[in-house]
């Protein structure tokens, strides 16, 4: 298939897939006499594999470990779990962070529908949050 209908049916741009082609995500194409680029059923496969390694949070380059592992005759089994416990772990991280900066801004939210602004002093920026109660 040419590189539109490749498009078409995986959702990725024409752009973006010659990226992937020269970044080794996607291995050349074969050329057709004409020199367009023609694509095996194969292409379409890995295209989708990287919208849901995307999906999963997976980098381009994690993706392209991936590629090689397989490349070279071995199921990338164990190394995806590492990357994905991995991100799970960062997720869990930014979520924590997220939470304590919830916390912070309802505090003052909360601080906010207390202060007088004709009260602010004028040597301060914002009374709301700089003061700490």
């Amino acid at each position: 298939m040419r590189i539109g209908e490749l498009a078409e049916s995986s959702g990725f741009s024409t752009k973006t897939i010659r990226y992937y082609e020269e970044i080794g995500l996607l291995p050349p194409p074969d050329r057709e006499v004409n020199g367009y680029r023609s694509y095996g059923d194969g292409t379409l496969q890995r295209l989708r594999f990287i919208q849901h390694a995307q999906a999963a949070g997976l980098t381009l380059r994690e993706m392209g470990q991936v590629f090689a592992i397989r490349s070279e005759g071995r199921a990338p089994c164990l190394h995806v779990r590492e990357l994905l416990t991995r991100h799970l772990l960062q997720i869990d991280r930014r979520i924590a962070e997220l939470q304590a900066t919830r916390r912070e801004l309802q505090d003052l939210a909360a601080r906010a529908e207390t202060v007088d602004p004709a009260e602010c002093p004028e040597d301060a920026i914002c009374a709301i949050i700089v003061h700490r109660a």
